[in-house]
């Protein structure tokens, strides 16, 4: 049998990134994450309060 499965190499404990590690400042979710600027929100929760955060609406 293998011993291997217990070594682990140095420096792999702060593996935690991706999709789920990052979720919106406002309910939670880890869908639709609008991340550009540092905003961390939601696509649904962007749409709610994005105006108050100084975004224009365009369009229809």
């Amino acid at each position: 049998m293998r011993e291997n499965k217990s070594k682990r190499k140095a420096g792999n404990e702060d593996r935690y990134k991706g999709k789920g590690t990052r979720i919106c400042r406002n309910c939670g979710t880890a869908r639709g994450l609008i991340r550009k600027y540092g905003l961390n929100i939601c696509r649904r929760c962007f749409r709610e309060i994005g105006e108050s955060l100084g975004f224009r609406k365009y369009g229809g």
